[in-house]
């Protein structure tokens, strides 16, 4: 079959892995690796920098600066740099999460730089084209299966952070050293949201706070990983040089400690989700004056949020007025609804899953003379959206089909249940709703831990059959026994507070001088 260039790129790249494999290689000795991080500065060696080097470092995105407004005293404001790569839509999603929960809780007092480190500061190919290669990684999954089952292994753990050093520590560096917001000097604290932003950054600000000298201690810079997968991670999440990890599960805890990050340096609060889920059960904000213990007492609003099994009991309580309400809102009928989800970016095979399931829900209807509602949101995948606008659909079932939408907060506590590929982010959002979710796919490796997590918690099951799909999805809206029950699972498992609680220990760290 014809591939496009990318995809010819990334097989050639998979059999070049391969037959390096295959070839028998063995690991160079550590002492060979210690040697190498020792290595000076490229810049200093040749006394150019990076943007020298290359002109398209001095290209930067205006978006990626996405700050707060200046206080009057511009001197106060911290400053926190989080580092991304645009692999999926759930790691970008995580850090406009923390940027808005620190621009809640402390107005105009945190600017934020988000940064797409590989795709704007990667040297050369595959670096500086990652997205790309994770589009075709997740459309031919066995590709995704090898390179995350390779890049866990020792060998591919200490390969992986080998050529990164190599060839990305100085373009990386120029990033960690720029300015951010109005302060003319570097972040005052990192945050990485994505597995590949630990073990080179720590190296970096190590060689940043010694001016050169080390680049495997002397760090001063606060630096917080913030995990954004759910039931299964990536061995790269974790590295015991971090000033905190933050986990989502009690899954990840085991993760991080299995990566010799101590007890005391893990926090688990639950996974960082868009502003339209925050604040129990609805998103509703109440302000308090700031706790004795903070040095800013007066200063700043926080956000009081009550603990999480007083917030579920709220949620179960009122899910079926608000469910009407958004109903109403976004110009639906009234009845038993299903939300079908593609992902941002398009993925999971959703127009055979949205065919096949609205072809079943309406010969249900036909015979126990009940309609039903179908919402798809497509993301960014129009050729879904026009397929599956030009569908006749059957006279029991009404279908509403999206593209990309800004209000999915609305459109699933406008739900009963929910279709989806199994990604974190999706799976905690439907959680606070309540939503049972129908897991319709996964990508091998980190994905695949959500599966067992949302079904050892009660609230969901999985099946890529789109038949099996339709027959269990059905069963679930006949069954208001079953809707209940897995709903009062779903809204056991919720963690609505978790960004707001994540921003707190985060500006905890910031604020304290001794640490900066």
């Amino acid at each position: 079959c014809r591939r496009n260039r990318k995809e010819r790129q990334m097989f050639s790249h998979a059999a070049v892995i391969f037959a390096f494999l295959l070839a028998g290689a063995s690991t160079p000795s550590a002492t060979a690796f210690q040697t190498l991080s020792q290595r000076p500065l490229a810049s200093k060696e040749t006394g150019l920098t990076m943007r020298q080097l290359d002109p398209r470092r001095s290209m930067y995105r205006s978006s990626l600066r996405m700050q707060s407004s200046v206080p009057a005293d511009a001197t106060k404001k911290k400053t926190v740099q989080i580092l991304m790569s645009d692999t999926g839509g759930g790691h970008r999603a995580s850090a406009n999460a923390l940027r808005d929960a620190f621009d809640v809780l402390y107005p105009g007092q945190i600017s934020c730089d988000i940064v797409d480190i590989y795709t704007d500061f990667g040297p050369f190919w595959p670096y500086n084209d990652y997205v790309e290669c994770y589009k075709i990684m997740a459309k031919y999954d066995f590709l995704w299966k090898i390179f995350f089952e390779f890049g866990a292994t020792p060998f591919g753990l200490w390969l992986n952070e080998l050529l990164l050093e190599t060839f990305c520590f100085d373009p990386f560096l120029e990033c960690l050293s720029r300015p951010v917001g109005e302060s003319q000097k570097r972040a005052d604290m990192v945050v990485s949201v994505h597995p590949l932003c630990q073990d080179l950054p720590l190296k970096i600000l190590c060689s940043l706070d010694t001016n050169g000298k080390s680049r495997s201690s002397g760090r001063k810079t606060p630096f917080a990983t913030v995990v954004t997968d759910l039931g299964g991670a990536h061995p790269t999440w974790f590295n015991k040089g971090v000033d905190k990890c933050f986990v989502p599960s009690d899954a990840l805890r085991r993760c991080a400690k299995e990566r010799d990050v101590s007890e005391s340096q893990i926090v688990q609060h639950g996974l960082p989700i868009r502003k339209g889920f925050w604040g129990g059960e609805y998103g509703k904000v109440k302000t308090s004056e700031t706790p004795e213990s903070s040095p800013f007492k007066g200063l700043f609003a926080f956000l009081q949020t009550s603990n999480a099994e007083n917030q579920n009991e709220s949620d179960e309580g009122t899910v079926g007025s608000v469910k009407e309400e958004m109903r109403t809102k976004l110009n639906m009928e009234n009845i038993p609804t299903v939300l079908v989800v593609g992902g941002g970016d398009g993925m999971g095979g959703i127009t055979t899953i949205a065919k096949t399931l609205g072809t079943k829900l309406d010969t249900n209807g036909s015979s126990d003379g009940n309609r039903y509602q179908m919402v798809v949101v497509c993301g960014s995948n129009k050729d879904a959206v026009n397929e599956l606008s030009d569908v006749t659909w059957g006279n029991n079932i009404n279908v509403r089909v999206n593209g990309f939408v800004n209000n999915m907060d609305e459109w699933m506590r406008a739900s009963d249940a929910i279709v989806t590929k199994a990604g974190p982010g999706t799976i905690a959002e439907a959680s606070i709703c309540g939503l049972p979710c129908m897991l319709s796919s996964f990508l091998p490796g980190q994905e695949e831990g959500n599966v067992p997590y949302v079904e050892e918690s009660g609230f969901g099951s999985y099946s890529g059959n789109p038949e099996l799909i339709s027959q269990r999805v059905s069963s679930w809206l006949e069954s208001p026994k079953i809707m209940e029950e897995m709903q009062s699972a779903a809204l056991k498992a919720a963690r609505p507070t978790a960004t707001i609680d994540i921003a707190k220990d985060l500006a905890q760290i910031l604020f304290d001088d001794s640490k900066i």
